[in-house]
């Protein structure tokens, strides 16, 4: 298995050797980077470039790590008991397997997908410390032990909103995916925006580094933000000349929206734009 990239997906070198190291060392993958540099995609293309399975587990603030591997349903099988239901003679019956389970039981090698694993509890990397390092856990209602037969390719993915505990690092191979340059920038838009014009590109993409570098700016505008904002120019027919001689006493873009994301960043724009009229005016 060796990861290349895909058609769809622009993968720096540096990434391709991550991921490809990981493969190799049969260590989780740990993916960090700004929120939009396509941290959760990645697993999507690794699968299809590798040809394997994907499994996603979407971790939230109330996620359990075993949620991941197993849980068993104890109110069902009591109500099932008082009906005379035939079934609670067997408890497996009330196992429903988790994400772990269904990867390590996987006929095919899988890639498997802890998105955000930093939305949870602090504890809840530790807690998979075991299943992730040995690839096996033990059900302890039925007495089996469930093994990873063919070990997954595993990424997770963090937005750092909180440390991750170090004997958790210890076991990962760590990337920072790293905010596109302009030109890495140029192969995406290709990518989504197939013979779109490059004058539109070329302004589309000066405005928007420059939004990315005012100070103070809460939330930078991210890659699939870009994506979104270059959909509605092409939508508007906006080209690169209206981008060009927009009014320099406006300073926000057109269809601003697609790019600032909350009332403080549109605020601040506003600011600047009434600084910049005031020191034309005299």
């Amino acid at each position: 298995m060796r990861f290349t990239g895909t058609k769809d997906y622009v993968a720096t070198q540096d990434l391709e050797v991550a991921v490809n190291a990981a493969i190799v060392l049969e260590r989780p993958l740990l993916v960090k980077g700004e929120p939009g540099t396509g941290k959760t995609v990645l697993a999507e293309e690794i699968s299809k470039s590798v040809k394997a399975p994907l499994l996603t587990w979407h971790i939230k603030s109330t996620t359990k790590a075993q949620q991941g591997l197993y849980e068993y349903d104890a109110v069902s099988r009591l109500r099932d008991s008082q009906l005379g239901d035939p079934r609670v003679s067997d408890i497996a019956n009330y196992i429903k397997r988790g994400k772990l389970w269904d990867a390590f039981t996987s006929e095919q090698r899988p890639v498997l997908l802890i998105d955000e694993i930093d939305k949870a509890d602090i504890e809840f990397p530790n807690d998979l410390l075991l299943e992730l390092d040995r690839m096996e856990f033990h059900v302890y209602e039925t007495g089996e032990t469930v093994r990873a037969a063919k070990r997954p390719i595993v990424v997770i993915t963090s937005n750092n909103e909180k440390e991750l505990p170090d004997a958790f690092l210890r076991r990962c191979f760590f990337h920072y995916i790293r905010f596109p340059d302009q030109e890495t920038m140029e192969k995406i838009v290709s990518v989504h925006f197939p013979g779109i014009k490059r004058r539109l590109v070329e302004e589309a993409l000066r405005i928007f580094f420059e939004v990315r570098e005012v100070p103070g700016l809460k939330k930078k505008p991210s890659t699939s933000e870009l994506l979104d904002w270059l959909k509605l120019l092409l939508n508007e027919d906006i080209g690169p000349e209206t981008l060009r001689e927009r009014d320099p006493k406006k300073l926000i873009p057109p269809l601003h929206g697609a790019l600032l994301k909350n009332e403080q960043d549109v605020h601040l724009f506003e600011r600047l734009a009434f600084l910049n009229r005031r020191e034309r005016e005299r």
